[in-house]
């Protein structure tokens, strides 16, 4: 992060950027789903077309993240390839093909005086993203919003700056192209921390906050957001395995939510297992992870089956590990489970593995998360997996949208009322 440039007023600035990004909202609020549709289209074009400056761009950061000496697991996630910029094009273009969601009626009902009220789905206005690493969430996001009739307001992580802007004044170069203003999609050019202070203030400007990133990131943003922020916190996935579960249903499953891609938010990282079938299951369960080279952290019960694993510390069972690490505990009971998983899960994803239908109900009516599955893996908790396109992220909370976040849950609605003369007597 750059020291402070106090040569800069960021609240001047960036009040003018909101004041802009209100105004194009407006327009893009009463836009068609075809004018948007050949909107995105044309910035799709426009960042296809800047693909050597955006490659250019994205050099100087990855030159710079390794001077710093960032991991390589930051390096890669950082990096831009011709194959990536043409993936980011092909996932705007997908949103052209989604169903419009600006203007769906949602429920119509007639009063006793012949009142109809319609409940109709409209843009959010304009929506600040907050993001980390992925250079690629710039497109994403800009994409998602437009599909949505929202102007957008990025502000990504100072490793990717010049990766950022590239790809934002491309979006924005197509959007002239399509006679829309480009102040629809707005970049922050600063990476001083102060400008993210400032615009977690904007709220006459900023309708929403989404902070994409690490807890600590998210933590932050929430406790100094003027804004309503929608949390897309950690990720403490669990797997439970009943006493009436199958055997190799539940080691393919646990496998994949493991060790398919450890890295993400939708991965499992707590394993509980009923006592009734530890001793078949937990042997053979650790077997077939250590060969996968997953780290073992269990609780005695385990331990005790598990020769192989560690000892767990209490903070293993709250832990979003994002690696090929695993903590495993024995559970007397399903009560049990679903108790582990109130104390110590994110409202993210949890899982049950049965063949009991009673079990499968008690655990879904019981577990409070934004997706609940039984005989499948947590990995599918995405919006594309989900048949809803692109997502925004995963929100952790409970009011106005939770679980995937795609096109629909960037709008809110409101009332028409059409009448014929009625007054309130």
């Amino acid at each position: 992060m750059s020291t402070y440039d106090s040569r800069i007023d960021f609240q001047q600035e960036l009040r003018i950027m909101g004041q802009a990004a209100r105004k194009a909202a407006r327009k893009l609020a009463l836009l068609q789903g075809t004018s948007k549709s050949r909107c995105i289209e044309a910035m799709a074009e426009s960042l296809f077309d800047s693909s050597s400056q955006v490659l250019e761009a994205n050099e100087k950061d990855l030159a710079a993240a390794r001077e710093k000496g960032l991991s390589q697991a930051m390096i890669d996630r950082l990096t831009l390839t011709t194959e990536r910029i043409e993936e980011m094009v092909k996932g705007m273009r997908v949103l052209c093909g989604l169903p419009e969601p600006v203007g769906k009626v949602e429920s119509t009902w007639i009063r006793p005086n012949d009142l109809k009220i319609n409940k109709v789905r409209v843009p959010i206005g304009v929506i600040g993203i907050i993001y980390e690493s992925r250079p690629n969430v710039t497109a994403d996001a800009a994409g998602l919003c437009m599909k949505a009739g929202n102007a957008v307001f990025l502000r990504g992580g100072s490793e990717s700056i010049n990766s950022n802007i590239a790809i934002a004044s491309a979006l924005r170069e197509g959007l002239c192209c399509c006679d829309m203003p480009k102040d629809a999609v707005q970049l922050v050019p600063w990476t001083e921390r102060e400008a993210v202070n400032e615009m977690l203030k904007m709220k006459e400007y900023i309708d929403l906050i989404i902070p994409r990133g690490g807890e600590g990131l998210i933590k932050a943003v929430v406790e100094n957001s003027h804004i309503p922020v929608i949390k897309h916190y950690k990720g403490v996935c669990h797997i439970y395995v009943d006493a009436k579960a199958d055997i190799q249903m539940a080691s393919r499953i646990v496998e994949n939510a493991k060790c398919q891609r450890p890295g993400v938010c939708n991965a499992v990282e707590t394993l509980l297992i009923h006592k009734d079938i530890a001793d078949e299951f937990a042997p053979k369960i650790a077997e077939q992870l250590t060969e996968k080279g997953v780290e073992l952290r269990g609780d005695q019960g385990f331990c005790r089956l598990a020769p192989s694993a560690k000892p767990a510390r209490e903070d293993d069972w709250g832990a979003e590990f994002l690696d090929l690490i695993l903590a495993v505990r024995v559970v007397d009971s399903i009560e049990q489970a679903i108790e582990h998983i109130a104390d110590y899960g994110s409202g993210h994803s949890e899982a049950i593995i049965t063949e009991s239908k009673t079990a499968a109900s008690l655990f879904t009516e019981s577990v409070d998360s934004a997706a609940v599955y039984v005989n499948a893996s947590t990995r599918f908790t995405d919006g594309g997996q989900f048949g809803m396109g692109a997502e925004i992220g995963i929100s952790t909370d409970r009011i106005h949208a939770r679980g995937p976040m795609g096109i629909d849950e960037l709008t809110t609605y409101k009332y028409v009322i059409k009448g014929s003369g009625q007054i309130r007597a």
